[in-house]
Parts: structure tokens; C-alpha cells; sequence
């Protein structure tokens, strides 16, 4: 997750108390590139090992020594998190990615720490918002480094965030709790991904 992408992909969030065939019948009805899994403990084991299974990186929330513990791929850090010492821990290999809100400054120091995604979330007036398409258009015109739409996202923002500029869209609530079932939102959101025209 180091280099832009040249078709956008989804990032999906769990919590870690879903059901495993739930997220394997999730995961596999689209094209999932990660799955960040927050409130996981020791015990989270058996779905880092079906998440990979599916080909999908998995990223715990915060905490680099609960990640080597599970073998996850990586650390989602958030607003404020060390980059760098993340980094040295988990070395090269480990993913290391960080949540900036809406700041652009802190994106770019982020960068220059040694992450390897910068993920943007709220606006001004709204920080649970979804991502403000304006700073993944600029990012994605000024940076090389992949970014991600988060925040609370909703199905029908999937298509305008990747087109806006984000590499990867973060769906959470949007995906879990749909009425036709996760898989059913995870194949609708890929088609819109899959529709998305990048110069």
C-alpha cells in the first residue's frame, strides 16, 4: 500500500466480535484490499488468519504489539500516533498506516515518517463526516503516497470518494449493517470502484 493504485479499492472496518463466516462472505464478494480490525484482542487470531486467507492484508488499531502477536500485516494509527516509532518496530514488511483527520500537515509529516498510507476523515464543521474530496483531489494530484477516504461513510459515497482522488474507500457500518447483508454491500460498492475513470 506504498505506491497509488491505478483502480481504487476498498478498505474495509470490523469490529473484532463479527462473526468469521460473516467477514469471509464479506470479503470475498468484491475486491477488498484491507481490513482493519479495531477492538482486537489476543484472542482475534482466527479472523486475522481467515482475512488473509482471502488475500486481504489485515491492520490492528494503534497497537504494534498486539500485531506481531496475531501476524497481522500491520498498524492503523490514529490522529496523533507515532508514525516513526511504529515504523522501526515493525520494520519494512509491516504496513503502517495513519489516520489524519482533515489535516494536510499532518499528512505530509506522516508521509515523511515512513507511513505507508495517509487516511482522511471529518471536515471543519463535521469530524465524523466522510473524507473531504478536496484534500484527497489535492493529495492525489500532489502526493505519491496512497490515501484513503474514511470517516463515516456511506455506500452511495463510495464512487465520488474514488473519484475525488482516494485510493482506497473505508467502509464500515455502511457494509455490517446494509439489509441485504455485508456481501451484497461489499459487491455493490466494488462495481462502483470498478466504474471509476482515473486520467
Amino acid at each position: 500500500m506504498s505506491e497509488q493504485v491505478d483502480s481504487p479499492r476498498l478498505y474495509l472496518v470490523a469490529w473484532a466480535d463479527i462473526a468469521e463466516r460473516t467477514l469471509r462472505e464479506a470479503l470475498q464478494a468484491g475486491d477488498v484490499a484491507c481490513l482493519l480490525l479495531r477492538g482486537a484482542t489476543g484472542a482475534s487470531a482466527p479472523l486475522v488468519r481467515a482475512a488473509q486467507e482471502t488475500g486481504v492484508a489485515v491492520l490492528v488499531q494503534d497497537d504494534a504489539a498486539l500485531a506481531e502477536t496475531l501476524q497481522a500485516d500491520g498498524v492503523h494509527l490514529g490522529p496523533g500516533g507515532n508514525v516513526k516509532a511504529t515504523r522501526k518496530r515493525l520494520g519494512d514488511e509491516g504496513i503502517v498506516g495513519a489516520c489524519c483527520g482533515n489535516s494536510r500537515h499532518a499528512a505530509m509529516l506522516a508521509g515523511e515518517a515512513g507511513a505507508d498510507y495517509v487516511a482522511f476523515a471529518g471536515r471543519e464543521d463535521e469530524p465524523g463526516a466522510a473524507a473531504n474530496p478536496e484534500i484527497l483531489g489535492w493529495w492525489q494530484v500532489m502526493m505519491e503516497l496512497p490515501c484513503v477516504a474514511m470517516g463515516d461513510v456511506a455506500l452511495a459515497d463510495v464512487g465520488p470518494l474514488a473519484e475525488a482522488g482516494a485510493d482506497f474507500v473505508a467502509l464500515g457500518s455502511a457494509v455490517w449493517d446494509h439489509s441485504e447483508g455485508p456481501a451484497v454491500a461489499v459487491a455493490k460498492a466494488t462495481r462502483q470502484l470498478q466504474a471509476v475513470q482515473r486520467d
